[in-house]
């Protein structure tokens, strides 16, 4: 896959994973609000009702003793008639005339009591009385003579209260005389929790709540413990309105957990909305990570055919010209020409089948195939050895290999012959990696149970991003050219494979421009 297609594939993966993000929120936020509408909208109704709930009970309550308190007084009211209605009706059918009238009387009533204020000691309350009557006349007498000079054939008569005029007059008197009262004589603290509490459950509200009542601003008595009032998330409305439905008293009532209980609304469908997000943007990242493991799998695997074909194509044309020269006639009759073209076919072949066995032996490291045997083993031993196996290599370069082993324990169980190859290949990698005449500084030192080996280079180094893949199999850090280091990166991929079959540690410590530190981490022999 091109740079291009990659970048634009994951350009619209990560597109895609943030619009999916941000419509979840939106659809979030947007439920959130609706909820809280809904909620302002239940919580206003509740208080309407609670409010003109609150006067009805007190209006029908003062009504009640009222008309006890007048039915209780035993002395007749003072009656005096203010109207008088006729409507007379002529039957053709009978021969009958029918008179209707109706008289509205009112009644004064003298109230000796302190029921209404308390600081008086009479009051004068007025009542309307409708007295209606029915006459029937039969014959025309009523036509010869006047309505007085008759008597009536038949009489109807009702009387009653008139109950529109009544309840006006209550009304005014009960706003009035009701004001003069102090809020808590009005209603009980436990009485307005009963009513919100039931108006709030009709509604379906059960969140937490806590009200006051306030008076021109002013806090009174009629309030929960913890009410406090706050702008903009207290709800309120007025209460115990007077004849000019105005009201010097609020009510007040909050939520002290209403963000809670508005999401609590939303929680599950949240929590899944916010996993099933989680699963994709690991899913995402996951789809990422395998891209680009994969595309540097196929840069890999590319660099290590490129290198390997190097590698193979140097022996396999050093045997041919072997071959060719030992066909020659003048070279075949010569035996010491032979033996020696012979080696040199031989050396090639064995530096082939090295780096064939290095894969192979890779390969049965990673599937568990291989088989390390360990014995007791000095570590000293197989660093002079190791040692001993490059000094060519260093000698022909110049360059020198200080060894420090102060360790006073390096006796360790491993195998000898890995372990000898681990060394060589860092070593080797050492070598490789120094630009100039190669100076190698070898340490031991004993830290509690283990023994740490230091081999220490001063050469190019290596980059932090290097330093996390140099043990990845098949890699190697690029420097321009991709041939100007031989190798297949295979030999630091097998250094740490052994080291983990001897229960070791491998780490590297570097800085680009001033060399590189391989330390090993062994258990000792107790």
């Amino acid at each position: 896959m091109s740079k291009v297609k990659f970048r634009l594939l994951v350009g619209i993966m990560s597109f895609s994973l943030i619009g999916i993000i941000i419509v979840q929120m939106y659809w979030i936020v947007s439920s959130y609000r609706n909820n809280e509408e809904q909620f302002k909208y239940h919580v206003q109704q509740v208080l309407g009702n609670v409010g003109s709930g609150l006067q009805q009970n007190e209006a029908t309550e003062f009504y009640r003793m009222y008309n006890q308190l007048k039915d209780s007084i035993g002395t007749p009211p003072k009656q005096s008639e203010l109207k008088q209605y006729y409507i007379v009706e002529r039957n053709p059918t009978t021969n009958e005339q029918i008179v209707y009238s109706n008289i509205l009387v009112l009644e004064d009533y003298n109230i000796k009591s302190s029921f209404f204020d308390k600081k008086a000691d009479s009051l004068k309350v007025k009542n309307f009385v409708s007295k209606r009557k029915t006459e029937i006349y039969k014959g025309d007498d009523l036509d010869r003579s006047s309505l007085k000079q008759n008597y009536p054939d038949e009489v109807i008569e009702q009387s009653g209260n008139l109950d529109i005029l009544d309840k006006a007059q209550f009304d005014i008197y009960f706003k009035d005389i009701v004001a003069l009262r102090s809020i808590d004589e009005r209603i009980s603290k436990a009485k307005l929790r009963e009513l919100l509490e039931k108006e709030l459950k009709q509604y379906g509200v059960n969140a937490k709540f806590e009200f006051g009542i306030y008076n021109k601003g002013l806090s009174t008595k009629i309030k929960s413990e913890d009410f406090i009032y706050e702008e903009g998330s207290t709800y309120g409305v007025p209460i115990f309105t007077d004849n000019e439905n105005r009201s010097k008293y609020q009510l007040y009532i909050t939520f002290p957990e209403k963000s809670k209980y508005l999401f609590s609304s939303l929680i599950g469908i949240t929590l899944l909305s916010i996993l099933f997000t989680m699963v994709i943007i690991a899913a995402y990242l996951n789809a990422i990570n395998q891209l680009i493991k994969q595309k540097q799998i196929s840069e890999i695997k590319t660099d290590f055919i490129n290198n390997m074909t190097h590698e193979f194509k140097t022996p396999i044309a050093t045997i041919n010209l072997a071959l060719d020269a030992i066909k020659n006639p003048k070279v075949i009759n010569d035996p010491e020409k032979v033996d020696r073209y012979l080696k040199m076919i031989r050396d090639e072949n064995k530096r082939m089948h090295a780096q064939v066995e290095n894969v192979l032996q890779i390969s049965k490291l990673e599937r568990r195939e291989f088989n390390v045997d360990k014995e007791a083993m000095d570590v000293h031993e197989v660093i002079e050895n190791a040692v001993d196996h490059v000094g060519l290599i260093i000698q022909d370069r110049g360059g020198e290999i200080n060894l420090n082993l102060d360790a006073r324990r390096s006796d360790v169980l491993g195998n000898d012959f890995h372990f000898t190859s681990v060394i060589v290949n860092i070593l080797d990698n050492a070598i490789k990696y120094s630009k100039d005449v190669p100076i190698i500084d070898v340490y031991t030192e004993n830290v509690k149970d283990f023994i740490l080996i230091k081999i220490q280079d001063h050469g190019v180094g290596m980059s932090k991003q290097a330093q996390k893949r140099i043990f990845d199999k098949f890699y190697r850090e690029h420097t321009g050219d991709l041939h100007n280091v031989k190798g297949h990166g295979l030999g630091l991929a097998y250094v740490q494979q052994i080291v983990e079959v001897h229960n070791s540690q491998v780490y590297v410590e570097s800085e680009k421009g001033k060399g590189s530190t391989f330390i090993i981490k062994m258990p000792l022999i107790n």
